[in-house]
């Protein structure tokens, strides 16, 4: 299970609006379910704001992972936010975010959800790959820079 799969072109929002993390929640739970035609708002949202009482996915500077898992959804998905001028997002550093992940996974899929995370901890790791990533203006573009890293993390792996 690689990003690239769950994480397509029309689930990509260069231009986030949001300025705190509720409102970067809202944004891409609608974001998601405009493009997926879904009508599982609430129960993603749920499952993301649930997770998040638990502990901050705010994981590394400038980069949130926020997530959740859902009987609303039938497939692992991902959204990917980025923010130009960073979301006030309460991280465990303090300091704003500009990319968020956003991954949602059904019930029942816990070894995929597990190795997507690992996975994207993984390209976290490559720091060309934020600074490639944050400064993408159009959701092909970005994709293609996910590309480009997965391919390169498998070259090494």
């Amino acid at each position: 299970m690689i990003l690239q799969d769950v994480l397509l072109p029309e689930f990509i929002k260069v231009d986030m609006e949001a300025e705190d993390k509720d409102e970067a929640f809202e944004e891409l739970v609608a974001y998601y379910c405009q493009a997926d035609k879904s009508d599982a708002h609430d129960d993603i949202l749920e499952a993301i704001f649930s997770r998040e009482a638990k502990m901050s996915t705010g994981v590394r500077k400038g980069i949130a992972v926020p997530h959740g898992k859902t009987g609303a959804v039938d497939t692992l998905r991902g959204v990917l936010g980025i923010s130009q001028k960073g979301v006030q997002y309460d991280s465990l550093d303090g300091e704003p975010v500009y990319l968020l992940f956003l991954i949602i996974s059904p019930l029942e899929d816990s070894e995929k959800y597990l190795r997507l995370l690992k996975h994207l901890a993984e390209l976290m790791e490559i720091p060309q790959f934020q600074i490639e990533l944050q400064t993408q203006k159009d959701p092909q573009n970005a994709f293609k820079v996910i590309r480009k890293f997965e391919e390169m993390l498998a070259m090494n792996n």
